[in-house]
């Protein structure tokens, strides 16, 4: 008896050490099919965003170089804007809406004041009629007025002067504090339109404005140098029913992507080139790979990519490839090859613990154990703690 108990005591045993060496076997086997899967997925992860350099025809002036591109003509010359000035002294036109006083000496009958210029141009004058007076001075107006008397009077004296203007304007449209039409009391000039426009409200960024006279003539005045450096010879005198337009803000831009610490657009400025950027937006982060720094730029449909080593400038001083940025330029900092691996670990150890919280979920519905019972016909479970990890296993049978 007390053999026969001792060899059931003895099967028990190796049936329990058969069970939790197919259990461990088991999950071996589950968690090396796991690492299989995510270590794949964590070698291309790591892959991440990567330009390569890539060189394409482009023109002389889209080259990549180190000395700053040379600006273009874009703004009227002082002598252009001389050119349109017209010469000799100031003498105001009439227009539609100004008032007139005319005075015929001892003849009170002919004298009338507050007379209104027409949207044609005419007058009402007594024993004469209506007579054009538009675009005349004040001089020719007595000169017409007095050859219209001489055949009704002898000697007439006139007596012609204004006492509202009115056709001494301009159209202000744009970036101003009050666009719209204003007056200028004397011979306008471009600073003082602005000035009764109210203003510039963004006067630090806003660079050019354009002076458009009649249908042909059109000049563009650099307000950068004229505000701020003082040149008093761009402030162009402003003509009647002449229109100054500023354009709205149209900065250009470039873009600073990849481990910097503030990513994002730029605005391009005079010689900025590629460290300013990179300082611009923060500069690198920890992460960052110095050695792989890539200027992009576009060339028509496709994009010239050039590797830029930022730590041979920095160290040794090697502005060799500092180059000079053009709008839309894209500057891409890569990362090292351990911060990507550490981002991608980071990314898939919730996936991994999922898959972990998961066994033990179907080891405690019993669901591992009708698995085990079906692939190598035993019974029992498995409990285990945070603490400690403790497998006990009720007896089972095996063929």
């Amino acid at each position: 008896m007390k053999n026969k108990y001792s060899f059931h005591r003895h099967s028990q045993t190796l049936s329990t050490r058969y069970t939790m060496k197919n259990k461990s076997l088991f999950l071996s086997f589950f968690h090396i099919a796991l690492w299989c899967t995510a270590i794949p997925l964590l070698l291309v992860a790591c892959s991440g965003l990567s330009p390569k350099a890539i060189r394409v025809p482009s023109p002389p002036e889209r080259d990549f170089i180190t000395a700053q591109p040379k600006k273009e003509q874009k703004f009227a010359s002082v002598e252009q804007i001389e050119k349109i000035t017209p010469l000799g002294s100031y003498e105001y036109r009439l227009g539609p809406g100004d008032l007139v006083n005319i005075k015929v000496w001892r003849r009170p009958e002919l004298s009338q004041e507050n007379i209104i210029v027409s949207p044609d141009g005419l007058i009402v004058v007594p024993r004469i009629g209506s007579i054009n007076v538009l675009n005349c001075t004040q001089e020719e107006v007595k000169k017409l007025v007095t050859e219209k008397l001489t055949p009704l009077y002898i000697e007439p004296e006139v007596t012609v002067w204004l006492r509202e203007f009115h056709n001494n304007k301009a159209f202000v449209l744009g970036r101003v504090g009050k666009p719209g039409v204003i007056n200028f009391p004397g011979k306008g000039t471009l600073l003082e339109g602005l000035a009764l426009a109210g203003g510039l409200p963004d006067q630090g960024k806003l660079t050019r404005c354009a002076i458009i006279r009649g249908k042909e003539s059109v000049i563009w005045i650099d307000l950068q140098d004229l505000l701020k450096n003082g040149n008093m010879a761009l402030n162009a005198p402003i003509q009647n029913n002449d229109v100054i337009f500023i354009p709205e803000l149209n900065d250009e831009v470039i873009y600073v992507m990849g481990e910097v610490l503030n990513p994002g657009a730029i605005q391009l400025k005079d010689g900025m080139t590629i460290l300013k950027a990179v300082m611009l937006a923060g500069g690198i982060n920890k992460k960052a790979n110095a050695e792989k720094v890539f200027l992009i730029r576009q060339q028509n449909l496709k994009g010239d990519v050039i590797k830029v080593d930022l730590k041979r400038l920095i160290e040794r001083g090697d502005f060799s490839q500092n180059f000079a940025l053009l709008p839309d330029d894209i500057i891409y900092i890569s990362s090292t090859g351990m911060a990507k691996f550490n981002y991608t670990l980071d990314q898939l150890t919730p996936a991994l613990q999922i898959f972990n919280l998961g066994t033990s979920d179907a080891e405690t519905l019993g669901i591992m154990q009708e698995l085990r019972k079906k692939l190598w016909n035993q019974t029992g479970f498995v409990n285990s703690s945070s603490s400690s990890t403790t497998t006990t296993t009720t007896t089972g049978t095996a063929k």
